[in-house]
């Protein structure tokens, strides 16, 4: 079996399937109501410190979960000769695991996201799911996560995320790898049955895990109550 076709196979599927779902579960028992300092106004960095700290301390217990969570985790280079650090990024929340003969890294990268095009670019492009084709996020891991959290109602936010992935001008930027039948998505997703669908993308070599690509999943996160970025209308007032 070549390195391409069984990766999948030496992949620690339940260890990341572990935290996916703990992730969720946790999303969903803060995001339930509107609460003070964790609604659809927080802020990005401040959603996914909080999560981090509530998964690790309430959920991860609660399951047995034994790796470790990190949130704004500090990645990049040192140049050797001098000491100097050449390049330093944050991921938002990591879950590390590992026994005697394999581990895992995986990243979870999120983005606040309503329907404009200005949202879908973000998600997309150099500071979103660019991040894990050319940049040093998931150095040589083979799987990683994009999580979408939802200002607006999901059909008009994820069907477009979708359509933008078939343009082939961002499909090379990407560099995307096609699924058998030609699309650029895999949907349903082949790790996470909660992923809305996963994009493959080829990797250089310094990045990539052996077999040369990443597969990154794609899961959405709503709020338990209505949201929306369209501000409702003025009335006009009435003639005298």
């Amino acid at each position: 079996m070549s390195a391409a076709a069984g990766w999948l196979t030496a992949f620690p599927i339940q260890p990341a399937s572990a935290a996916v779902d703990a992730l969720i579960e946790g999303w969903k028992e803060l995001s339930a109501r509107e609460l003070p300092h964790f609604n659809h106004k927080t802020r990005e960095d401040i959603l996914t410190k909080t999560l981090k700290i509530y998964v690790e301390n309430h959920v991860a217990p609660r399951h047995g979960l034994l790796g470790m969570w990190s949130a704004e985790d500090v990645i990049g280079d040192v140049d050797p000769a001098t000491g100097e650090r050449v390049e330093e990024r944050r991921t938002d929340i990591v879950y590390g695991w590992n026994d005697a003969t394999q581990g895992l890294k995986l990243v979870f990268e999120f983005k606040r996201l309503g329907r404009q095009k200005k949202h879908r670019d973000h998600y997309l492009r150099d500071r979103g799911l660019g991040r894990f084709v050319s940049g040093i996020y998931s150095r040589k891991q083979a799987v990683a996560a994009m999580v979408g959290v939802l200002l607006d109602p999901e059909p008009d936010v994820v069907p477009p995320i979708r359509n933008a992935l078939k343009d082939t001008v961002l499909g090379t930027e990407l560099r995307l790898i096609a699924t058998a039948s030609g699309e650029p998505i895999s949907k349903p997703s082949a790790l996470f049955p909660a992923a809305d669908f996963d994009t493959e993308h080829v990797r250089d070599a310094a990045l990539a895990p052996t077999h040369g690509s990443i597969r990154v999943s794609h899961f959405f996160f709503a709020f338990g109550y209505p949201t929306s970025t369209v501000k409702p209308k003025k009335l006009a007032a009435p003639k005298v």
